[in-house]
């Protein structure tokens, strides 16, 4: 019986990661399309992939599949013909990651959830199939030239902090679904302007714009596969980088730049940074933006709180992590506050 899931620790496969001599290719991909049997589909995608040596974070749901993965180059080509086998991927885009290390994953895992985006849509007349318009980089330069057009950034606050389209506005909440109503509410007077949404790899901005067509918007565009691919192309193209900064990405690299320019400042003392860490303490694991001075003098911690629970004996640190729920832990400055963490020991 074929083994569909990992069995090793968490420590040793990403040591193993480090190990490999061959370079990886990091790509993402997702697809909005109907499945049946999401726990079959699930199976059938695990024993695949895991034969290809792929590691990565996958979501399949009945509404489709959200992927990340990393792939040894030299099974590239059977990945590429592994996903075009399955008649509903055949010819899905691949995005290829900018910073491209391949030290992205570590191991595969691949989650039945209820939905690829969380997105808390509860009416029945919602329909992904009206979406927005896909725009290519070169319309999204030409539109975003227009003084009219509205520009919507539908990542989290901590991925536009570090980076993000010029004249983006900004939907400041800490989750897809509390950005969704608020997107709408606060874009009300724009109806009848042309409004183009985005995202990381186009997954969310997708949704984001069929929900915006649902609630009574007219122009509304999303860019084609995200920021990865906007990225791409103006390299391949020689197009002006409308992007300023670096993309934050949900895998062990945080972040690849696409523009020099730091745009972000360090959480700690407020200099230029756009590094984002979690918090050494294991007991909070904060997200945040850590400079390296500050990383030096906190040895990552989020605080000094948080500095002299690391300094204490592991056995101590178990005994404060007892019982403590981190939950979503992460500096949000557009509200301006620190999720809770550990508190300093008396």
């Amino acid at each position: 019986m074929a083994i569909l899931h990992n069995r090793v620790s968490q420590a040793e496969l990403k040591q193993r990661l480090y190990a490999e001599t061959e370079h990886r290719v990091t790509v993402s991909f997702y697809k909005y399309f109907f499945i049946d049997d999401p726990a079959v589909f699930r199976d059938d995608l695990y024993k695949g992939l895991n034969a290809l040596r792929v590691f990565g974070r996958i979501y399949v749901a009945h509404e489709g599949i959200n992927a990340q993965v990393s792939i040894p180059d030299s099974n590239m080509d059977a990945f590429r013909s592994y996903i075009n086998s399955i008649p509903a991927l055949c010819d899905c885009r691949l995005n290829i990651a900018v910073d491209n290390d391949g030290k992205s994953f570590w191991v595969l895992k691949i989650k039945v959830r209820e939905k690829i985006v969380a997105d808390g849509i509860t009416d029945a007349e919602f329909n992904m199939a009206n979406k927005g318009r896909y725009v290519n980089a070169a319309e999204f330069n030409a539109l975003t030239e227009d003084p009219e057009t509205v520009v919507v950034d539908m990542r989290n606050h901590y991925e536009y902090e570090v980076g993000h389209f010029e004249k983006a506005i900004e939907i400041p909440s800490d989750t897809f679904r509390e950005q969704l109503p608020m997107a709408a509410d606060m874009l009300k007077e724009n109806k009848e302007k042309n409004i183009i949404m985005y995202c990381t790899g186009g997954i969310r901005c997708e949704k984001a714009s069929a929900y915006m067509l649902h609630r009574g918007f007219k122009n509304v565009f999303h860019l084609e596969g995200g920021i990865i691919h906007y990225a791409n192309k103006i390299k391949e193209t020689s197009l002006p980088n409308k992007f300023h900064g670096k993309n934050f990405v949900f895998d062990d690299r945080l972040g690849e730049r696409i523009s020099d320019e730091i745009i972000a400042t360090c959480h700690q003392c407020g200099k230029p940074a756009d590094t984002h860490t979690n918090c050494k303490n294991e007991g909070c694991h904060l997200l945040f933006i850590q400079c390296e001075s500050c990383a030096t003098e906190y040895k990552g911690c989020c605080s000094p709180e948080c500095l002299d629970v690391i300094n204490l004996p592991e056995e101590e640190q178990k005994e404060l992590r007892k019982g403590i729920s981190k939950g979503q832990m992460l500096f949000n400055k557009s509200k301006q506050r620190l999720r809770p963490r550990l508190n300093k020991t008396s």
